[in-house]
């Protein structure tokens, strides 16, 4: 059996009397590529920099089944020294970071379009965020710890971004991707994990999430509408005139042949949304 390359245990944070992270318990596994959502404030950022070191839980505890030195990370929040330039801050980090290959950070310069003459205090909010990705993505580490990474990226910035996150999963990265962009999250993540106030409500394999479907039913005039909340399935079922709306959990080829008995003068199957699956995790209880 492999060694998570994560693990959080009962894991509490507080502040002064706030209490940000409660009680987070989570394990990654190799290969893992987890999305991790949840509104503002939920406490995905503060939970990142408990993962990374930068501050110590008030209780519990995390640990790590890698080196320190094979995680990329890029913080939400970029602190930079805005005196250097863009390649002197590349060959700073190459030397912490000791074992990079500077062909390769070249490479990773070019394809994000960053200037290396530039200083960094004269670059936009998007340039930051490409020097803090070609930073996370310089030494070709195994675990990938990314927050918020495509925040004022411009769509083919996104798209690189993409790209060059595929090449590290091909590698076998593991990767944790905390992301407010909910459709970027269905496109990567094999598994997903909603936070709110602190706390994990859902955690399970992205295709949980992405098996709900919208329904819209229009029935011939002439009949009445079939009573569709008997329908095994179905579920948030509304009736306006001969148009019936509801959810669908499960296969949409299924629900066809069940429809099939039904005088039906159009139908409409809705793609898995993941963000409307959320909401209701995102709203209080």
């Amino acid at each position: 059996m492999s060694t998570p390359v994560l693990t959080c245990h009962d894991v509490t944070k507080e502040f002064g009397s706030k209490v940000a992270i409660d009680g987070v318990t989570l394990a990654i596994e190799p290969g893992e590529v987890v999305g991790f959502v949840g509104p503002n404030g939920a406490g995905k950022s503060t939970t990142i920099r408990l993962i990374m070191g930068l501050t110590r839980p008030t209780s519990g505890t995390v640990s790590l089944g890698v080196d320190r030195s094979e995680i990329g990370y890029c913080p939400g929040e970029l602190r930079l020294d805005d005196q250097l330039t863009v390649g002197h801050t590349l060959r700073t980090w190459e030397v912490l970071r000791g074992g990079v290959d500077p062909t390769w950070v070249e490479a990773l310069t070019s394809r994000f379009g960053l200037d290396t003459k530039r200083r960094v205090r004269a670059l936009s909010t998007g340039n930051r965020r490409k020097l803090g990705l070609v930073g996370a993505f310089m030494a070709r580490p195994s675990f990938l710890v990314l927050d918020e990474p495509t925040n004022g990226l411009d769509p083919l910035m996104q798209e690189v971004f993409a790209t060059t996150l595929r090449e590290a999963l091909d590698n076998g990265a593991t990767v944790l991707l905390s992301s407010h962009i909910l459709a970027e999250v269905q496109h990567i993540a094999t598994r997903v994990v909603a936070l709110r106030d602190g706390r994990v409500v859902a955690d399970a394999p992205l295709t949980s999430f992405t098996a709900v479907r919208t329904v819209d039913v229009l029935v011939d005039a002439s009949s009445s509408p079939p009573d569709f909340t008997s329908l095994e399935g179905a579920d948030k079922v509304r009736v306006r005139g001969n148009r019936v709306t509801f959810e669908w959990t499960g296969d949409p080829n299924l629900l066809v042949d069940k429809l099939r008995k039904y005088q039906l003068t159009a139908l409409t199957v809705g793609e898995p949304d993941l963000e409307a699956t959320l909401r209701s995790y995102y709203r209080a209880v």
